[in-house]
């Protein structure tokens, strides 16, 4: 394997899916991460809910996420950390017309999952959950609460510890094809490898634009989130609407929240709603009567998605050696030791693992780039 003065992959982003693909590729690559910002998880991984429910997302995501459950604690083990997930309970309610349609229809997607929710009637679900009144039906699924910085951390160690490099601060500002692949210029330094992984979130579509590849759609949406104090039940569970008007879980003295908002807006730093946070915290209150007044803190963070929802993996024939990694949209995290070693081998044309049940055609940019 090659120093990183003179690497094999050029990794674009430091978030959880460059972390981790990044990692993975060091298995036998050397390999350059770059992350333009001072800090490595400055904006969605940093900023996400950090949950792991079976279930959740396309048919693709599932598989995916299904894929990760036994690869978060093999990943605790070989990376030397705690472990990454901590039980928790969600419940799904539906409380009026709507979310019975929408619940129907997730039952439906659901009815092939081995570990997905399992249906609850309205009085199971007010049961489900302390505080809970007027749910018409629902469903539960034994899900995790993940530690989001705890596994982005562990995963650069790895990196590091496997050879890889990381350059923090250094903005990417111009790809070029070169005869042996790709050269990445920042206002520091510029690198060349055969391969360049974006895997910039938001961002990776303007990466794409600076290679002269043509984009995969991404497209980020804003969500919210807001911490309220109150007495949480004791017992309570993570509640999801299930027409998706807003979501809550216990998070120690206080309630974390948010309208589950999607509001398109451009790459950058986004900041709270004030009408998002208010929306939050009135449906939150009217479903449960915490007596929910005030928020202690709100953010907001990006959810990056493709124009079908499926993860975008790899290069397309008339560029080869750029690949993107992007459109985790909310999975990112729940998904992330999957969809990193199924990356890697796109990424290497090696064999895709036998424990994930994704082929590469189905997460590939060729889907999309026509």
């Amino acid at each position: 394997m090659g120093g990183v003065q003179n690497p094999d992959v050029i990794v674009i982003g430091g978030g959880i899916a460059g972390a981790s693909v990044a990692y993975e590729l060091a298995a036998d690559r050397a390999v350059l991460l770059l992350e333009a910002e001072p800090s490595l998880a400055m904006h969605s991984t940093g900023r996400s809910a950090a949950t792991y429910i079976p279930g959740h997302g396309t048919a693709t995501f599932r598989a995916l996420i299904r894929a990760s459950a036994a690869r978060f604690p093999a990943l605790a083990q070989e990376l030397d950390a705690p472990p990454f997930l901590r039980p928790l309970t969600v419940v799904f309610t539906a409380l009026d017309a709507d979310g019975e349609r929408e619940l129907a229809a997730l039952q439906r997607e659901w009815s092939a999952e081995p570990d997905g929710p399992r249906p609850l009637t309205g009085a199971e679900t007010d049961a489900a959950c302390p505080g809970l009144r007027g749910s018409r039906a629902g469903a539960a699924v034994e899900a995790a609460d993940a530690d989001a910085i705890g596994l982005h951390g562990a995963y650069v160690r790895g990196l590091r510890r496997r050879g890889g490099r990381v350059v923090q601060g250094a903005r990417v500002r111009g790809i070029a094809r070169t005869g042996g692949g790709w050269r990445v210029e920042t206002a520091q330094d510029a690198w060349t490898a055969p391969d360049v992984v974006a895997a910039a979130g938001a961002w990776t579509d303007r990466l794409a634009a600076l290679a002269g590849v043509p984009g995969a759609g991404l497209q980020p949406y804003r969500r919210t989130i807001a911490i309220s104090p109150c007495a949480v039940p004791a017992g309570m569970p993570m509640l999801i609407d299930a027409a998706e008007r807003f979501y809550a879980k216990p998070e120690g003295d206080a309630l974390l929240l948010s309208p589950s908002d999607e509001t398109p807006v451009e790459p950058g730093d986004p900041r709270p709603d004030e009408l998002d946070v208010a929306l939050a915290l009135e449906r939150v209150e009217e479903a449960l009567r915490l007596g929910l007044r005030s928020v202690r803190t709100a953010w907001a963070g990006l959810r990056t998605f493709a124009p079908d929802r499926d993860p975008v993996v790899g290069s397309r024939p008339e560029h080869p050696g750029f690949h993107f990694f992007a459109g985790h949209g909310g999975s990112g995290i729940e998904s992330a030791p999957a969809l990193a070693a199924l990356g890697a081998a796109v990424v290497t044309g090696g064999p895709v693992p036998a424990d994930i049940d994704v082929t590469p055609a189905r997460v590939s940019c060729k889907r999309l780039l026509t």
